[in-house]
């Protein structure tokens, strides 16, 4: 039996421009084409249906229903609202923020702070398909502020609502995309407010850790997931002075071994591997071990969790190549420290 494969959906800088060219399409010409055609960067033509349109005089409003395809994003579903009026002849395209799109308050994004957080990817697509005009274009998202909690927005200085978001206009499901996206923007956050220490973490467990173990403000923690290799790699190319990896015992594990990808799907523990570093230590494994938790409690007093700590700090050292500290802190499930790198 063959897997079915997963659909592609729209970002919400490609909804965003099919709706300000349907707004546009209707002030210029008195009606709207439903559906609106856009051309993305990499040359597809998506059509998309319009979920609302209204025509004043001097002004358009169109909206389109955000697709994201089989990609559980968090603005599948969402209205993406464009309103566009004329603007004073030699302005271009002006962007402003409606209801639920954020506005950048921290240095360190691609935009400066007061700015909607309307991408330069996006702002490019909508511009390429609005063409050479003097438009005022205002985005929106109803409910946006709500569903900006569940993002990492507001630890990035962006308040308010969601932003637009989008490189390519597409979705691919599973890419993970967004989540590696707010992992770059919140390390340009940290380094721009000067922060020589950020401390990236694998969840909710390890992040209170953090924020009980070291003295650190909020733009310094990088919820990095079980992406290590988007933290390690980009910030060797934009390096700080000290990192601290502080994960769940068993993901440090998956980075000890040299894995940058710790998702269960992409890696998994190697509990032969814990087993040597466990006999480096004067242990024994018991035959039928299976998880990195059994692991940890064979090895009672002997410092398995500092063993795998340090063995994590070396990999991210390699992977970073030298100009950042690092430093790896391991923790169990009910939040205990269980090893340190030192």
């Amino acid at each position: 039996m063959t897997t079915p494969s997963l659909r592609k959906g729209w970002t919400t800088g490609a909804c965003a421009a099919a709706a300000a060219k349907a707004a546009l399409t209707a002030l210029v010409e008195g009606r709207f084409p439903d559906p609106v055609t856009i051309r993305l960067p990499r040359g597809e033509t998506p059509a998309f249906a319009l979920s609302r349109r209204l025509l004043q005089s001097g002004r358009a409003v169109a909206g389109v229903i955000k697709d994201a395809g089989d990609d559980p994003d968090v603005t599948h579903g969402a209205e993406i609202i464009a309103e566009v009026v004329p603007a004073p002849a030699g302005a271009g395209i002006i962007f402003r923020a409606g209801e639920g799109i954020g506005t950048v308050s921290l240095p360190g994004l691609p935009l400066a702070p007061g700015e909607p957080a309307i991408n330069p990817g996006p702002r490019r697509q909508i511009a390429d398909n609005l063409g050479p005009v003097d438009v005022v274009v205002t985005l929106s998202i109803p409910g946006g502020a709500v569903l900006a909690a569940r993002t990492l927005n507001a630890r990035l200085g962006i308040v308010g609502g969601l932003s637009i978001l989008g490189t390519t206009g597409v979705v691919v499901p599973y890419s993970c995309s967004a989540w590696v996206h707010s992992i770059h923007r919140g390390i340009d956050v940290a380094r721009a407010l000067g922060l020589g220490h950020v401390v990236a973490t694998t969840g909710k467990t390890s992040e209170a850790v953090a924020r009980r173990v070291l003295a650190v403000p909020d733009q310094a923690l990088i919820d990095m997931g079980d992406m290590a290799g988007a933290v390690l790699k980009y910030l060797r190319r934009h390096p700080v002075p000290r990192l601290t990896l502080v994960g769940g015992f068993a993901k440090l594990a998956k980075l000890a071994a040299g894995n940058l990808d710790l998702h269960s799907g992409a890696s998994r523990v190697d509990v032969a591997f814990l087993g040597e570093l466990l006999a480096e230590l004067g242990g024994e494994t018991v035959a039928g071990a299976t998880s990195a938790a059994q692991m940890l409690a064979l090895a009672g007093d002997r410092p398995l969790g500092d063993m795998v700590a340090k063995r994590a700090r070396e990999v991210a050292l390699a992977v970073l190549s030298g100009g950042t500290e690092v430093a790896v802190i391991a923790v169990d499930r009910a939040g205990a420290v269980v090893g340190r790198s030192g």
